[in-house]
């Protein structure tokens, strides 16, 4: 039976595995590291707010990583966008995929898919409270993330001031 595709929370067992995964040489500019993204992810806990980190896994093997935030009103969003960014309608009240990447040794093989409806399935569950909106953001030339979540029915909105990332958006 082949393997499948789960998502394991981030843990002391697993966190080196994770760091230790790498997107290809042409997409670095695309995604933070990982072990960037738990240190954000770290610092966000421990300012009361809303971060939850996972690993991508194919039976035990880690092959990916991505994280959800929740924003529940205004005032979080506040905290969380520099003074120069505007914050957008949709962002206040909504879950958004903050991190998501393959290690380059798993790409084109489905596992992003995968991956990603178990994110917003479990995103559907308003894990952290309630929410009407899921939103992601990705850099303008990366047309196999645009690509990916147009699939999933993310629909891109015209760029906030202060953003140099696409937004992208779904109704829960």
């Amino acid at each position: 039976m082949k393997p499948k595709i789960t998502l394991k929370e981030v843990n002391y067992e697993n966190y080196d595995d994770l760091i230790d995964l790498r997107v290809r040489v042409d997409q670095r500019d695309y995604v933070a590291s990982n072990i960037y993204s738990l240190a954000e992810a770290y610092a966000v806990v421990a300012s009361k707010g809303y971060a939850l980190p996972f690993g991508i896994y194919l039976g035990d093997k880690p092959v990916g990583f991505l994280m959800i935030g929740y924003c529940p009103d205004l005032e979080y969003a506040q905290k969380a966008f520099d003074e120069d960014e505007e914050i957008p309608d949709f962002v206040p009240g909504s879950y958004d995929l903050w991190r998501f990447m393959i290690d380059k040794k798993y790409q084109r093989r489905g596992y992003g898919s995968e991956a990603l409806k178990l994110a917003l399935d479990l995103i559907k569950t308003k894990p952290l409270g309630e929410a009407e909106y899921c939103w992601l953001s990705y850099e303008p030339g990366n047309e196999v993330a645009r690509k990916l979540y147009r699939s999933f029915g993310f629909e891109e909105k015209e760029l906030p001031r202060g953003w140099d990332e696409v937004p992208a958006v779904m109704k829960l």
